[in-house]
């Protein structure tokens, strides 16, 4: 098919039927182009490059349970890749290159991997009295004591919250920031003496899609969702990030 602007009409009936001399500029039946004539004779041929509208992306179902997901596409990806945030949301990244029907293929080949993985992810807890909070491996259970003095502390298998009942939430967790903070910032420098480097700053974040990270700079980043995991995995992403501040790179073996 072609396309024409007003002064090329006229030369619509003598190049469209030309497809030899088409054919040999590299006109392909099918496709759309733009034609650029003048006295009779074609200028130049140019192929037009429409953007495709993704295709609709089912739902990712997990053992009878609907995981987020979403789609990235990386244009200097070199293959797919399958990540998996603190939050349980499933992100598949293409390369410019690859099709999204290729890649739910790829997705679907690797379910088994995604529902183990998952499953390792505590779900979204709410820091409501009589909930069981993981801490550190250990279950506590959120009480409202609002006629004890204090703020937030662990007594027995309970943690405590004194204080009016609308201010249990955000108490519990602050709580948890302070105490993840005292708790990396504590087992980094450890970590930092036996490697003998200088941890400059430790900043507790919101972060969604990773557990830790290292700054060019030196300042390691770690997510307050460490303190809900078993003390072992704290432990190995803790000491993951402070090895880079020695080796700058991906492929530090802790």
């Amino acid at each position: 098919s072609c396309i024409w602007g007003p002064e090329h009409r006229a030369f619509s009936r003598y190049f469209c039927s030309r497809t030899v001399c088409l054919g040999a500029c590299g006109w392909r039946p099918g496709e759309t182009y733009c034609i650029l004539a003048r006295g009779g004779c074609l200028l130049s041929l140019t192929l037009l490059k429409f953007k495709s509208r993704s295709e609709p992306v089912p739902p990712l179902i997990i053992g009878g349970e609907e995981i987020p997901f979403q789609i990235k596409r990386v244009p200097n990806a070199k293959r797919m890749k399958l990540r998996i945030s603190a939050t349980r949301e499933v992100t598949l990244v293409l390369p410019k290159n690859i099709s999204v029907k290729k890649g739910l293929a790829f997705l679907d080949k690797e379910k088994p991997w995604i529902a183990k993985q998952v499953l390792k992810i505590q779900r979204p807890i709410a820091f409501e009295a009589g909930t069981l909070i993981p801490i550190l491996g250990k279950n506590y259970q959120i009480c409202h004591v609002p006629d004890r003095r204090g703020l937030v502390w662990i007594e027995g298998e309970n943690l405590l919250v004194a204080g009016p009942a609308e201010h249990v939430s955000r108490r519990v967790k602050d709580w948890v920031l302070r105490e993840v903070k005292s708790v990396i910032s504590s087992k980094a420098r450890v970590y930092a003496e036996e490697i003998q480097v200088d941890v400059k700053r430790i900043a507790i974040k919101d972060q969604k899609s990773r557990w830790g990270s290292c700054s060019s700079r030196g300042n390691l980043n770690f997510s307050w969702r460490l303190f809900l995991m078993p003390e072992t995995i704290l432990d190995y992403v803790v000491a993951h990030e402070v090895a880079h501040l020695k080796h700058m790179n991906q492929n530090v073996m802790t």
